[in-house]
Order: structure tokens, then sequence, then C-alpha cells
């Protein structure tokens, strides 16, 4: 899967890897994917919410070690 950009939200609580992904897709075009990489463990069903919310389609979800790996596609 080709992933146009990556945003590293390590450290990062909620609200603010939400804010950040809200912000790079409006600046990417339709069909671009955005990979989010947070620690926090409520990031799961805050992205779920998000791309039910903004239409943008999360297509992947997956944990690696302390790791929440996010993948969206931009509307």
């Amino acid at each position: 899967m080709q992933i146009d950009k990556e945003l590293d939200t390590r450290g990062l609580n909620c609200p603010l890897p939400i804010l950040k992904a809200k912000k790079a897709l409006n600046e990417m075009t339709t069909g671009q994917t955005l990979k989010v990489v947070a620690t926090d463990a409520g990031s799961v069903r805050d992205f779920q919410a998000f791309a039910r919310q903004t239409g943008n389609v999360l297509i992947e979800q997956e944990t690696a070690g302390t790791d929440f790996i996010h993948i969206l596609k931009r509307r």
C-alpha cells in the first residue's frame, strides 16, 4: 500500500493526534493516504469515530508494541 504522508504523534494525548491528522488530511488531495502513528490507546476508537464523522476512510488499524497505527484515505 502506498502511503502519501506519515504523521508521528507519539507521546501526544487526545485530541492532539486527531487534530494533527485533520490538518494533514486537509492539505492532501482526494484518494491520498495518511499513516498516523500514536501511543495513545484511546486513539483506536478516536480514529474510528473521526472517520465516521468526516467521511474519510479508515483503511487499517494495527498495534505494533506500544504504537497504534492508523491508515486513512482522504475523501
